[in-house]
């Protein structure tokens, strides 16, 4: 899609990570602990996320992030507009036919930047704005950064639909094991 397609506010970057730190990156999250609670598995790094509250609490701290996620965290901080080192990671793991519904990241948790690195798998990922329902829908690849910022952000709600296959440019493609990685900051109190 190209860019003034996309919801004002949206960053993409292809190939923010190269292939051989896709593979190392999942390897370490495989090597940790997935919590299989949800329709999907996830790992949170940083502070945990309560889905039932939509809240981040205080006794929800983790600890720092890992250290194999700094050369991604010093990337975001340093090489794009996602504008400081991200505090807290949800890694979640999508196999076809699963997806997220459309949702606007939790405002008072989370800072005005979100950042979210799709590894492995391609999938369309859709947007709805608010106030006029106006879709736009975007595609992404492995390896590449959405930074979703103001308009973004705030006014559009984003999800992945739960399919086994894409259809773009006319042309299905059956969706693989996907791994997002979303990099946010946590708001005090939030």
């Amino acid at each position: 899609m190209k860019a003034k397609m996309l919801p004002p506010g949206t960053i993409y970057l292809p190939d923010f990570v190269t292939a051989k730190e896709e593979h190392e990156i999942v390897g370490a999250l495989d090597a940790g602990e997935w919590n299989a609670e949800m329709k999907r598995r996830v790992q949170h790094f940083g502070w945990r996320y309560d889905y039932r509250a939509r809240a981040v609490t205080a006794d929800a701290f983790l600890g720092a992030l890992p250290d194999w996620l700094s050369p991604v965290c010093a990337r975001l901080e340093g090489e794009t507009e996602f504008g400081r080192r991200p505090d807290q990671m949800i890694a979640n793991e999508y196999l076809p036919g699963q997806g997220i519904s459309a949702h606007v990241d939790c405002v008072p948790c989370f800072a005005d930047r979100v950042a979210s690195l799709s590894l492995l798998s391609a999938c369309e990922m859709q947007f709805r704005h608010g106030a006029s329902g106006e879709n736009r829908a975007l595609l992404l690849e492995p390896r590449a950064l959405l930074i979703l910022t103001g308009a973004a952000r705030y006014d559009w709600t984003h999800e992945i639909p739960a399919r086994r296959t894409d259809t773009i440019d006319g042309e299905k493609r059956p969706r693989e094991r996907r791994v997002s990685m979303t990099f946010r900051n946590v708001l005090r109190g939030g």
